[in-house]
């Protein structure tokens, strides 16, 4: 099926995310840690899928001259888009191309929506990339975006002056200038990530003042961990559109991840920000992500289930009478569900008489608890390989205490709800279901 939609009837949201996790995502190392190198032809359709029924409108990707199976891989993505307009609209998809006749014309011939072009402006890509003064980048480029804009009305012009933030402000205005007319959205790459906050939003307002018919694109490396705060900073300074991946993944350290971005708005009841933007799906698309990387949702990932894991015995005592004590963001709106308290060398003789009783079901007072606790903590340094704490725990409780089963009637058996549970002695007791999804478990 042949779709084609124009740029012109599409009325762009507050914020829109342009989400690069298969062309920036590609780039990151993450996946050489595994021997995988490079995400499949499967990998890039799953996670188009998903972004598209996320909400996301813009997916950038390599331009398809990078190599035979990115053209490939264009094709294929492109026509698994086209299959989902019926259900989820238009989703523009753009190839991020250098200024070079040679990576326009496969862009364009492999049915790119847009065009993300981009050029260095900076003294250091100037003396040591592509060796060109800047009245060169200024006309070069102007000249080849003007005839695309004349020969290919209906594209999305995209020019990013590359290395913006270590490129002066005046540079980058020399070059703009004669950019502006024909392009959308000017792009303002933190590419080496040496911006700060209060840089983003001058350079945003500057920009915008100066180029008041462009809208301003960014995009925010994390070399100094600033990248989440940057893009806000770049939202609420009035940048309509962000560079995203999927758990922040890309080059070096990466960029802004889209999930954070969206979550921490959410937080700050920025709303108007996120229409169209299905919130729930936040932590099943992170972890799809992370299946693709081999890995977990990375514990520093705001939208994970580490964000609602507790392990310190004084916060398993309070998340037991009460989860907002440790909770204080609503991330089940975001898709987290569950919550972890973990039994460990750090559990307190609480939530041990809460695991035995309530959980496991054994005929237990708290003094008995307290005892166990004592002899559980002086063994669970030296758990050996393979054991988990809470087996270790049953096991002391049975075999040094002789802890019993409590003799549950068989007509109550499978009807017990309770707020935490371990659903490896779920299968072995049965008489104890779960009803609130906090779960109670350790670690193998």
């Amino acid at each position: 099926m042949s779709v084609s939609f124009s740029f012109k009837y599409y009325q762009p949201r507050k914020l829109e995310i342009i989400d690069t996790t298969l062309r920036e995502g590609s780039q990151t190392s993450l996946l050489h840690d595994h021997y995988k190198y490079f995400f499949t032809t499967a990998d890039k359709i799953e996670i188009m899928r998903s972004l598209i029924l996320y909400g996301v409108k813009f997916i950038e990707m390599f331009a398809p001259n990078v190599s035979p199976q990115e053209a490939a891989d264009f094709a294929a993505i492109k026509e698994a888009r086209d299959e989902l307009v019926v259900q989820c609209g238009y989703t523009f998809l753009l190839a991020h191309v250098r200024c070079h006749p040679a990576d326009v014309e496969a862009a364009i011939k492999a049915g790119a929506d847009g065009l993300n072009m981009y050029m260095g402006t900076s003294d250091v890509s100037r003396n040591y990339s592509h060796g060109q003064a800047l009245e060169e980048i200024g006309r070069r480029g102007q000249t080849l975006i003007e005839q695309i804009h004349k020969d290919y009305p209906e594209l999305i012009l995209r020019f990013s002056g590359e290395d913006a933030f270590r490129t002066r402000e005046e540079d980058l205005f020399r070059v703009y200038d004669g950019i502006a007319p024909f392009v959308s959205r000017f792009g303002t790459p933190d590419t080496v990530g040496v911006a700060t906050p209060g840089a983003v939003a001058r350079r945003i307002q500057l920009l915008r003042e100066r180029y008041p018919q462009v809208d301003m694109e960014g995009h925010f490396h994390d070399d100094r961990g600033f990248a989440l705060v940057n893009a806000l900073e770049s939202v609420r300074a009035g940048a309509r559109y962000i560079n995203t991946t999927l758990l922040g993944v890309g080059e070096r350290s990466g960029i802004t991840s889209m999930t954070a971005l969206l979550f921490n708005l959410f937080i700050d009841k920025q709303y108007d920000y996120l229409d169209g933007y299905h919130l729930r799906g936040s932590y099943p698309i992170n972890v799809l992500m992370a299946d693709k990387l081999r890995k977990l949702v990375p514990s520093k990932e705001p939208v994970s289930l580490t964000n609602r894991t507790h392990a310190a015995g004084v916060h398993q005592k309070a998340m037991i009478n009460s989860a907002s004590t440790y909770e204080a963001n609503p991330l089940d709106q975001f898709g987290v569900t569950e919550s972890e308290i973990l039994l460990g060398p750090l559990s307190g003789w609480n939530v041990i008489h809460y695991f035995l009783k309530e959980i496991c079901g054994f005929d237990i007072d708290e003094t008995t608890a307290k005892a166990i606790t004592t002899s559980f903590k002086k063994q669970v340094y030296n758990i050996p390989y393979g054991e988990s704490p809470s087996q270790m725990l049953i096991n002391v409780a049975e075999k040094e205490f002789g802890l019993q089963l409590i003799n549950v009637p068989e007509q109550f058996r499978g009807t017990i709800a309770q707020n935490l549970t371990d659903t490896s002695k779920m299968a072995e007791v049965g008489e104890v279901t779960h009803a609130s999804g906090v779960l109670l478990r350790s670690k193998q």
